[in-house]
């Protein structure tokens, strides 16, 4: 496995994936089976995350918590939880598989009025996409409360490589 998080690699995974996403609109149990490096995988194989039995959450839950509150929140509210301009992305995570959600923000969505722009070349969100998706379904599962999360587990270096390697 690389511990880099090339966006481009990340892209071929969502074309290779596309077509079966879209077959599968809801995502697997968000349940924790299988861990690399402090990253969590559910029993698809799609990113997750994972609350310890004194309540701290895994690194890339509070990385996402980080990046959704420097890059999503401004439309789709704190937490997730939307606003009267963006719907509550909690909630869109409950609804649709991780493939459709990477998908949306690296291309865009247009609904009616309402539009979701590309975020495809934003190293800010790509290089932490996982993270954010991994935030959002913690609090949409209700595991996870509102607010930034009170004790997480540590940065792994792998992270900090990955990130590095990504960021450039």
């Amino acid at each position: 496995m690389t511990l880099a998080r090339p966006i481009l690699a990340g892209l071929a995974t969502v074309a290779l994936m596309a077509g079966s996403a879209m077959a599968q609109d809801k995502p697997g149990p968000a349940a924790a089976v299988s861990e690399e490096d402090g990253k969590w995988s559910a029993e698809d194989g799609t990113p997750t995350f994972k609350v310890d039995d004194q309540g701290s959450v895994d690194w890339y839950t509070f990385s996402g918590f980080r990046r959704y509150h420097s890059e999503c929140h401004v439309c789709h509210g704190p937490d997730g939880q939307g606003s009267s301009y963006a719907p509550a992305l909690v909630k869109s995570v409950e609804n649709i598989d991780y493939y459709t959600f990477t998908d949306i923000v690296v291309n865009g969505k247009k609904e009616g009025n309402l539009v979701m722009p590309s975020f495809g070349t934003n190293k800010n969100i790509m290089c932490y996409l996982d993270d954010i998706y991994i935030y959002l379904r913690a609090v949409g599962s209700g595991e996870v409360p509102r607010g930034r999360p009170a004790k997480h587990a540590d940065k792994p270096a792998s992270f900090t490589e990955a990130e590095n390697a990504c960021m450039g």
